[in-house]
């Protein structure tokens, strides 16, 4: 029997979503043993029903296991459960992440820098060149670029990835056994010679729908370390997927556009809601998330500084050390510091580069 089998068999129950599942095996030890399990066991465990127990004990979920076993055999599809390390880590930290992912391609998910870029379907001139030199410059980091497939700033940032040999992978919202945009299977045909691929959540036979683009989102958030909006309007999947990052406590950058142009709108918006880094161009990408080369002066620099602080801003600094983030809310109640001081005191260590502010009024040392 394939090993996943009851893995993929717990995400077809009817009325069973990922966060239930993942209970189920937590209170029976095992995807197997959640069918195995009594019913009035079953039944013991917090919001478990008798609709989902009919669930489990319902057979007919086991043969859509085989016909997907089949499928899966047939592609060379790999899959990946949230019980299994090749499960991409940075996702396998959400709480809500699914249960089991389809792969076609391989599997570089963990042990590698991972950012996601997205933007409108409506991409501009100007969102493209922001997306091409942002890719390019980031190069020498060796990146996985993660995206929709959507058209407009999706698909720039897959082509832009190809074209300098780097490995990219698209979340799709639906199955294996379709494509959609249909026009964008030489794309993928690259990005599986490139050494990346394709990832769903979605069994096969489930078919394009509207209302799955939004819940894939949060796994284009999910697998990275960073999210970039490029270009964005005021409503739509990008902002969704800067919604997810900042929920999953990741960096979310973006690009800052003029006042009246409506495709940089929702780019604007995350800047002024500070649920996103204003980023002008890579170097400002690379000192945020501390991947630039000139760590070590800086380093250099960061020491004199500390030896200049007063007895609060050294307090702040130890909290951070100590808890590696925190809120300002939470300064304010463990150093006792006034609220009337902390905002001059954070800003003040933030002017000296010690520490930078994220999304959420989040604050954070600078190593």
């Amino acid at each position: 029997m394939n090993k996943n089998f009851y893995d993929i068999a717990i995400s077809f129950i009817p009325y069973v979503g990922d966060i239930t599942a993942k209970k189920l095996i937590a209170y029976c030890g095992n995807a197997e043993n959640v069918f195995k399990e009594n019913k009035n066991n079953l039944l013991k465990i917090p919001k478990i029903g008798e609709r989902v127990v009919a669930g489990i004990n319902d057979k007919s979920v086991f043969e859509r296991v085989e016909k997907e076993l089949k499928f899966i055999e047939k592609y060379n599809i790999k899959v990946l459960s949230y019980l299994d390390e090749e499960y991409p880590s940075k996702l396998k930290e959400c709480e809500d992440s699914p249960i089991i992912l389809y792969l076609k391609g391989e599997n570089k998910f963990n042990n590698n820098k991972i950012i996601s870029i997205v933007g409108t379907r409506k991409s501009t001139e100007y969102g493209s060149i922001l997306c091409k030199s942002f890719v390019e410059q980031i190069k020498k980091y060796s990146p996985i670029i993660v995206s929709g497939l959507a058209y407009g700033i999706d698909v720039c940032a897959h082509k832009v990835a190809i074209d300098n040999q780097l490995s990219t992978y698209g979340i799709v919202a639906h199955g294996l056994d379709t494509l959609y945009p249909s026009q964008h299977k030489n794309i993928v045909i690259k990005m599986l010679e490139e050494g990346g691929g394709l990832v769903t959540e979605y069994p096969s036979e489930t078919k394009m729908d509207k209302d799955l683009f939004p819940r894939r989102n949060r796994i284009i958030a999910g697998v990275a370390e960073a999210t970039i909006v490029v270009e964005a309007k005021e409503k739509g999947g990008a902002l969704i997927t800067a919604y997810y990052a900042n929920n999953y406590n990741r960096d979310v950058f973006t690009f800052p556009g003029r006042v009246n142009d409506y495709t940089m709108k929702g780019c604007n918006k995350l800047i002024k809601t500070n649920q996103a880094h204003l980023i002008e161009n890579v170097e400002d990408f690379e000192y945020i998330m501390r991947w630039n080369e000139n760590n070590y002066k800086k380093n250099i620099k960061q020491q004199t500084l500390f030896e200049n602080l007063s007895e609060q801003e050294e307090q702040i600094i130890q909290f951070l050390k100590d808890n590696n983030e925190a809120s300002i809310d939470e300064i304010v109640i463990s150093l006792n510091i006034p609220i009337s001081k902390i905002s001059s005191i954070l800003l003040n260590l933030e002017f000296s580069g010690l520490i930078n502010q994220l999304p959420g009024k989040i604050y954070r040392l600078i190593l």
